[in-house]
């Protein structure tokens, strides 16, 4: 069987499936070919993201707060809880609806749109033309006049911590636990460490994350790293920076071998979650006669519109250059939808977002003041905290700050780093304002409601130029 389209994406993640539902939009015949099987043995669409990813991992990091807010916070609101039991399946179980209910959302919007999938590992065998081999093992050739490869990324193995899939997991099956263990080790203490860590910290395991960086959280903001860096110690996870892993023993428990500036040591825990990066699904992506260029670390060579070096074939979201976030991957695939119909998309790189989404959430976007000072770029910084912020108060929820920083001479917004409650949602006004090219003026005179947590932004305006209302300036 064989079947000529206008448009073939490989890969339904983000990125993917987004340039597919563009694709038809714009009036191109397209299919997307996928191979991700749910662990109930379904067939899904949504790539990682949505199954094994950014949204199953959200959800449990909701329960997870619930459970914490019954058991540690609510009595200071007056509310007294008795008999709290935690049931870990029904909390991964509903974890499972979640996915499922976005993933067959994706599968309405294919059906809508009237893109075709084909389930199966897709491969480019030549410069437009993909093969899909399915899971029974039978292959089928299709062309295309574009191609759209999407197929995301995976998790880093780490040879000094081999993985079982029992005791020493990745993060995928870090989501699936059916039980809190009572000492939990972590590989990595960047996103994915921290969100897990929160996740079975919350809900009673005793926590110890190793990082190799002798810096935590070096993307980010200095001063937001440090407050972040405390609020976790309070929280009871203990973060262990300069760490090497060296080897790992399963013997009923896990011990990790790692050296830091003391020397040798070892920690011994019941599972442990290796979360040391992610690598681009490029392995088998293409047959030996297509000649695709990839770079060093296995990334597909994009140019500026995403293109590579193949005639009509183009590379979004994980498997190219960039951070490996599903909101750029999910602009990408778009602009590169628009390209193809030739119209002109545009994805502005500098205003992507970044988010944390512990507690406290930590978002920012554009530059830090420590990239500022490397560049020699005059800067003026506004900081406002949320214990001065009344709904911050009122929600008890005080931990952090909002930083701004503006060009001292044109006040243009140059960057935004959030520590603190809905931080992930408070962004959005930044990067609005940076992709308008707005200054913190232009934040500063507009008025926002009170009282709420987007007064944080609105003071940290005005405190770029020294005349915050809330605060001593």
């Amino acid at each position: 069987m064989s079947n000529h389209y206008d448009v073939i994406v490989i890969g339904a993640g983000p990125a993917g499936y987004s340039a597919a539902i563009r694709c038809a939009q714009l009036g191109m015949r397209t299919a997307v070919v996928d191979a991700f099987v749910f662990k109930d043995g379904e067939p899904a669409l949504g790539g990682t993201c949505l199954n094994v990813g950014c949204i199953p991992s959200k959800a449990l990091l909701d329960s997870s707060e619930q459970y914490h807010k019954v058991t540690h916070q609510l009595s200071a609101h007056g509310i007294t809880a008795q008999g709290v039991e935690l049931d870990v399946e029904k909390m991964i179980a509903r974890k499972d609806r979640v996915v499922k209910d976005l993933t067959g959302g994706i599968r309405q919007l294919f059906k809508a749109n009237k893109i075709e999938w084909l389930h199966g590992h897709g491969q480019l065998v030549e410069a437009k033309t993909v093969e899909v081999r399915r899971p029974d093992g039978s292959t089928e050739r299709h062309s295309a006049d574009s191609v759209v490869l999407a197929t995301g990324s995976q998790s880093v193995e780490l040879g000094a911590a081999p993985l079982d899939h029992e005791r020493i997991v990745n993060s995928d099956r870090a989501l699936d636990f059916t039980e809190v263990p009572e000492r939990l080790g972590i590989i990595g203490a960047g996103v994915i460490g921290l969100e897990m860590g929160s996740v079975w910290s919350r809900l009673g395991s005793e926590v110890v994350l190793l990082e190799a960086q002798d810096e935590f959280l070096g993307p980010v903001d200095r001063q937001v790293a440090r407050t972040a860096q405390k609020e976790f110690k309070k929280q009871g996870l203990d973060i262990r920076l300069g760490c090497r892993v060296t080897g790992t023993r399963v013997d009923g428990s896990v011990t990790v071998s790692y050296e830091d500036k003391n020397g040798k040591q070892e920690l011994e825990v019941d599972r442990l979650i290796v979360c040391v990066g992610r690598r681009p699904n490029t392995d088998d992506l293409c047959s030996k006669e297509v000649d695709l260029l990839l770079d060093e670390r296995g990334f597909i060579n994009v140019d500026e519109d995403c293109k590579t070096n193949l005639p009509d074939v183009y590379a979004v979201g994980d498997v190219v250059r960039g951070p490996m976030l599903a909101h750029k991957g999910q602009e990408e695939g778009i602009v590169v939808a628009e390209r193809i119909a030739g119209k002109g998309g545009h994805l502005n790189y500098e205003t992507i977002p970044w988010v944390i989404y512990t507690d406290p959430e930590i978002a920012w976007v554009g530059r830090t003041e420590e990239q500022l000072k490397k560049a020699g770029i005059p800067y003026n910084t506004g900081v406002f905290g949320f214990a001065a912020n009344g709904r911050a108060r009122a929600m008890d929820q005080t931990a952090g700050m909002v930083k701004l920083i503006a060009h001292a001479e044109t006040d243009r917004l140059l960057g935004a780093h959030i520590i603190g409650p809905q931080a992930s949602e408070l962004i959005a006004e930044a990067v609005v304002t940076m992709e308008f090219a707005g200054s913190a003026e232009d934040i500063a005179r507009t008025i926002h409601a009170h009282p709420t947590l987007s007064e944080t932004v609105h003071e940290a305006a005005l405190a770029v130029g020294k005349r915050a209302i809330h605060k001593a300036n």
